[in-house]
């Protein structure tokens, strides 16, 4: 198979957990507790594939100062774009539980999902990317990054779709946003995998770094302290756990 091709189909791979997560949501009662645990878990899995995989690999296809200011820019990137979404309503987009206001019905997904949607986006394209230039350096798919996002989307999925549905949308309406979301995440990692085959090193190395400053933001924005915000004292050890799984992945492969 093309390798293009590939980073296309493990892009849309890691996108489908959002709909994972909205089918769960849609029909099942899932507790509280177990979305917040999937997000703890889910973020230390991130962190330690940001610092065995994107970190280390930036910084050794091109040097130390082409990573710094990639994690920088990313970095100030996300938290830039995420407070313009939470003004526009996108701050419940990984809840476990919707902070439901007086005469609020939806609990943030008053804006017909549409802020939601492009949250979800903003979470997912950079980890998309990272998948596709990951093909570059390897002639598979890096496993630990594809665990990492695939969990860490999960709970995306169904955090969201229970305030949408809560909101009065029908199925057809969010299934619709999830299966477009998953499309664009493979088309995101098929463009990265693209446009920097045969780049130099110090440019793979920005890029990389700009998805590993973007994803450690939105890991201290909206994943550990939602997560925190359910789980409480034991966010920290479900966190250690994920962390430890992603690095024994890393070390078995």
């Amino acid at each position: 198979m093309m390798m293009s091709l590939q980073a296309l189909m493990w892009g849309t791979i890691a996108g489908s957990a959002l709909l994972l997560g909205a089918a769960a949501a849609w029909w099942l009662d899932i507790p509280r507790k177990i979305v917040s645990s999937i997000m703890a878990f889910g973020a230390g899995v991130l962190i330690s594939a940001l610092a065995f995989e994107l970190v280390a690999e930036a910084e050794e296809v091109g040097g130390l100062w082409a990573t710094v200011v990639g994690f920088l820019a990313g970095a100030v990137s996300y938290v830039g774009a995420n407070s313009l979404l939470v003004r526009l309503g996108a701050e419940h987009r990984r809840r476990s539980k919707a902070a439901l206001r007086p005469g609020s019905r939806d609990g943030g997904a008053s804006n017909g999902g549409t802020a939601i949607a492009v949250g979800a986006l903003l979470d997912g394209i950079p980890e998309s990317i990272v998948l596709g230039v990951g093909l570059l350096t390897g002639a598979a798919v890096n496993p630990t990054m594809l665990a990492a996002i695939f969990i860490s989307n999960v709970p995306e999925g169904l955090a969201s779709t229970a305030d949408m549905k809560r909101a009065g949308k029908g199925p057809k309406e969010v299934f619709a946003i999830w299966g477009s979301i998953a499309v664009l995440s493979g088309l995101a990692a098929m463009v990265g995998y693209l446009a920097l085959d045969n780049a130099p090193g110090e440019i793979i190395a920005v890029v990389t770094a700009i998805a590993a400053g973007g994803i450690l933001a939105m890991l201290a924005d909206t994943m550990i302290p939602e997560a925190f915000e359910e789980q409480h004292m034991l966010t920290g050890l479900i966190a250690a756990l994920g962390f430890l799984a992603a690095l024994i992945l890393h070390h078995s492969v």
